[in-house]
């Protein structure tokens, strides 16, 4: 994941066009972050999964990031959060999960979720490498029972 400092951008894609898309990345069950270009020429990858309201992301880390998260947790749905609320199943799922998701939103860089914390930029970086590493075993050993 990068460190960079620019949020991570949601966008409405309802004024795309589906001839500027491509698979950036596929998962198991259905689960994929589609690189499109926008109208004014920026690339952005959208998150789409099953019964999930997809979110786009203006860089394909957050996407990435985005990702684990849905697959650590096993699955969530934003609709109905509000615009800075946090699905209750994140919560649930404890800091390093929570963290995780923190960074996939706007305006919100490790820098302000270590000073949310209380900690240095490198724990949170554990932190999320925690969750990342989960998400991998979870497809992991998804893909070895025979889930697609």
């Amino acid at each position: 994941m990068s460190q960079s400092n620019d949020p991570p951008i949601h966008h409405d894609d309802s004024t795309r066009s589906r001839r500027d898309e491509s698979t950036f990345r596929e998962y198991i069950l259905d689960v994929r972050i589609v690189e499109c270009t926008s109208s004014s020429g920026n690339t952005d990858y959208r998150f789409e999964a099953p019964q999930h309201s997809g979110l786009t992301f203006d860089d394909a880390d957050h996407a990435e990031l985005y990702a684990d998260v849905f697959f650590d947790v096993n699955g969530f749905q934003e609709t109905g959060t509000g615009d800075r609320g946090v699905p209750p199943t994140i919560i649930q799922a404890g800091r390093d999960t929570l963290v995780a998701y923190f960074l996939t939103q706007p305006n919100t860089d490790i820098h302000w979720v270590a000073s949310f914390y209380g900690e240095k930029p490198e724990k949170i970086q554990r932190y999320v490498s925690r969750v990342q590493k989960r998400a991998k075993g979870i497809r992991q050993g998804a893909k070895e029972r025979g889930i697609e």
